[in-house]
C-alpha cells in the first residue's frame, strides 16, 4: 500500500474512537481487519502492523492531541467539530507533532486530501486553516 492508502486506513480505524470506548478498540481492530479483506482486498501483514501501531499511538495521545487542537482552533472545540474533521485533525496533528518521519507540509496536504474525500464541502478549508497554525 502507498503511504496515502495507509493513512486513509488509519483515518478509518481511528474514526471508530468516536463510537467505541477506548477499552473496546482492540476488539474493534480485529473487526476492522476482518472486514477490510471483505471490503477492499487482502492486506499485507506489514501494512496491517503499520496501521495498528500508528493507530494505537494516536489513540494513546488523544487527550493531548485534542488539547492542542482546542488551543489552535479559535472559536471551535473538539466537542463542536464534525467527527470526520476531528478525526482528520487528530491524525494530522499526531503526524506534525509526534511523527518525525512525516514532514509538516505532507501531513497538512494529506489531511486536506482526506477532508476533500470524506468531509463536507467546507471541511478541506477548515482542516487547512487549523493545521496551518501548527505549521508556524
Amino acid at each position: 500500500m502507498s503511504r496515502r492508502e495507509l493513512r486513509e486506513q488509519i483515518f478509518k480505524f481511528i474514526f471508530r474512537v468516536e463510537f467505541n470506548d477506548t477499552e473496546e478498540m482492540q476488539e474493534q481492530e480485529q473487526f476492522f481487519f476482518e472486514n477490510f479483506a471483505l471490503e477492499e482486498q487482502d492486506i499485507k501483514e506489514a501494512d496491517a502492523a503499520y496501521i495498528s501501531e500508528k493507530s494505537r499511538k494516536i489513540i494513546e495521545k488523544l487527550d493531548e492531541i485534542d488539547e492542542m487542537i482546542n488551543k489552535q482552533a479559535k472559536g471551535w472545540t473538539t466537542q463542536r467539530m464534525g467527527k470526520v474533521d476531528l478525526t482528520i485533525l487528530r491524525l494530522a496533528v499526531y503526524e506534525i507533532v509526534f511523527d518525525e518521519d512525516v514532514p509538516t507540509g505532507v501531513a497538512i496536504n494529506e489531511a486536506v486530501e482526506l477532508a476533500k474525500k470524506f468531509g463536507q464541502e467546507e471541511s478541506s478549508g477548515f482542516v487547512n486553516g487549523v493545521l496551518a497554525k501548527f505549521a508556524n
